[in-house]
């Protein structure tokens, strides 16, 4: 695991080191922050800087570092260096700066800032690009966990409607009610896991495969070889998704993700300093990627290692080589989907306090970025109309709409037998190039100020090609 562990090094020092450059290039200072100069009592309220950092992390991850590390690991140990390269000179930069230019700017949104520095057009484009978006997170998000919770008990419909509830419910209420309160112990659940694991992974030190693979991985597939039958299935998955642009678009909440910038004016509106920004916008980041980090080192175990064989029982490994031979038989990467190697791994290596670990990531964690994303989105609403938030019936006012727009597409995605797929294709590619205009809304702002507009310049470029790379692949194929 050398890779691995040289890459949380690099985590910490890219937090201690690079951070701090990206702080002083911006400039935090003592002028009163939103929550203090007008606080609302709804959405601009000063909140424990402990708390904020929690808030904004649970608001960030949800599965995203989990799902998307479990399956950018299919594409190999290239997946570490996206990791922590991504998180440090990308993510974490995009992160702080969008926090802080919204704190700078009175809690604004991203649409807000976009039309500040890049035009009307662009500010208008930008409000129909992150509306989709945080719609699409509303949707997506309740699909899944809704399908666990039924098989605990009860209808995937009536736990739509449940989680459905819930959303109103978070979204209409003052930030410090219900968020301000669950979403910290959640924090905390995601963390605890993550830590479990790295030591479970300290401990067991399993030979996984190393940044010198890349591009000769050849000995790892044909471990997974049984009686001349391919178990991985790698080789056909990279036929159809090759490493760039696809390895950074299904790895986006653990190195760089455009959601974060309609997360981050949330918590811009609950800080009591500039100068606490570094810590809860770029090191709720650094932590995403830790725990991004952890869920691709465990990923590669399970798939490269044979780790699927120490998970499960043997009459389930039976099963699964029984099938392997069938016309529709199915491959590792398709027959264990990412919430079956969340709920496996942590079972097996935490047990029953990884198995309510699991169940948290898996359903709660969804869920939280579901409802903070139809807030932001009623909150980018409310600053595009100038609808003062305050007043409940003005709240329900701008809310409804949303609820309905998230209703529809439930609904649509329901009747779609690969509805839930599209969905979530069209959202990965979404999060990344919403995470392009922050970058260069970011940039022309360093540049008007004087400041060292490099920093933002460069993983905007890259971010560029990767959007329109993908898009195109996808239309062409």
């Amino acid at each position: 695991m050398i890779s691995f562990l040289i890459s949380i090094v690099a985590l910490v020092l890219g937090y201690l080191i690079y951070g701090r450059v990206v702080e002083r290039i911006f400039g935090p200072d003592t002028r009163l922050t939103p929550a203090m100069a007008h606080p609302d009592g709804v959405d601009y309220i000063a909140m424990p800087t402990w708390k904020v950092f929690m808030i904004q992390f649970l608001n960030i991850a949800g599965n995203g570092p989990i799902f998307g590390a479990i399956m950018g690991a299919w594409f190999g140990p290239a997946s570490f260096l996206w990791i922590v390269l991504g998180c440090i000179f990308a993510g974490s930069v995009h992160d702080y700066l969008s926090g802080m230019l919204s704190l700078r700017h009175d809690g604004a949104g991203l649409p807000e800032l976009v039309g500040k520095y890049m035009g009307n057009t662009m500010k208008i484009i930008m409000l129909v690009f992150s509306m989709l978006l945080l719609l699409m997170v509303g949707a997506v998000f309740v699909y899944s966990p809704a399908s666990i919770l039924a098989g605990l008990g009860g209808s995937e419909v009536l736990w739509f409607i449940v989680i459905f509830i819930y959303y109103i419910i978070a979204t209409l209420l003052p930030i410090d009610k219900i968020i301000g309160k669950i979403y910290p112990l959640f924090a905390v659940a995601l963390i605890f896991m993550a830590i479990g694991l790295f030591v479970c992974l300290l401990i067991k030190m399993p030979h996984i495969p190393e940044v010198w693979n890349i591009g000769n991985m050849d000995s790892w597939m044909n471990a997974q070889v049984s009686d001349g039958v391919d178990l991985l299935g790698l080789k056909d998955y990279l036929s159809k998704n090759s490493l760039f642009p696809a390895m950074f678009i299904t790895i986006a909440c653990g190195a760089i993700s455009g959601f974060h910038a309609t997360q981050s004016p949330l918590m811009a509106r609950c800080l009591k300093n500039e100068k606490l920004g570094r810590p809860v916008f770029y090191g709720s980041m650094i932590t995403e990627g830790f725990v991004a980090l952890v869920w691709a080192a465990v990923s590669s175990w399970f798939f490269y290692s044979g780790g699927w064989r120490d998970v499960l029982p043997q009459d389930a490994v039976n099963e699964f080589l029984a099938q392997v031979n069938n016309a529709d038989g199915k491959t590792l990467i398709q027959y264990f989907n990412a919430p079956a190697v969340v709920k496996l791994v942590c079972s097996s290596w935490l047990g029953v306090a990884g198995g309510i670990l699991a169940m948290l990531g898996v359903v709660a964690a969804p869920i939280t970025s579901g409802d903070t994303a139809l807030r932001s989105a009623r909150l980018i609403v409310a600053d595009f109309l100038k609808v003062d938030q305050k007043p409940i019936i003005k709240r329900l006012m701008i809310a409804v709409p949303i609820f309905v727009a998230v209703l529809l597409l439930l609904i649509w995605q329901l009747a779609n037998p690969d509805g839930f797929n599209v969905l979530w294709q069209y959202f990965g590619w979404s999060n990344q190039t919403l995470s392009v205009f922050t970058l260069w809304t970011i940039t022309i702002y360093l540049y008007k100020k004087k400041k060292c507009y490099w920093v933002t310049l460069f993983p905007a470029i890259f971010m560029t090609a990767v959007s329109i790379s993908f898009i195109i692949q996808r239309i062409i194929l």
